[in-house]
């Protein structure tokens, strides 16, 4: 790879699908195009394009952190993890977590988005 933002660039699209990068850059303007350069060379090409942990288990990580957060990029990260192989069956697992350690109000909210973007699919 040439650059971090080449290499954010390969996973960035891997993980959340061509389709989906192709339509995040043609919504790119001049104010936020810096912004989106530095995601992917941060997010994307510094830390989900290093070596110790598998793309499952970052995706994994990076759902409950949103959805311990209550964040609503948790949407998009729900649906990028069946590009990577996440079995629904683990999110139920990871939101679990989230309940014990960040609040079942936070669960709760992550399992309606989690219903809406998987399908219903992982139920115990």
């Amino acid at each position: 790879m040439d650059s971090r933002y080449d290499a954010g660039m390969k996973v960035r699209t891997e993980v959340l699908g061509a389709d989906h990068v192709a339509r995040a850059r043609a919504q790119q303007t001049d104010l936020d195009a810096d912004f989106q350069r530095f995601i992917t060379e941060t997010a994307w090409g510094a830390v989900w394009a290093r070596p110790n942990l598998d793309r499952r288990t970052r995706s994994l990580v990076t759902i409950g952190i949103l959805a311990a957060l209550g964040r609503d990029e948790l949407a998009l990260h729900l649906r990028a993890s069946r590009n990577i192989g996440v079995d629904p069956k683990e999110i139920v697992e990871v939101l679990f977590h989230v309940a014990i350690y960040a609040g079942i109000p936070a669960a709760n909210a992550a399992f309606a988005m989690a219903k809406t973007h998987l399908g219903g699919k992982g139920d115990p």
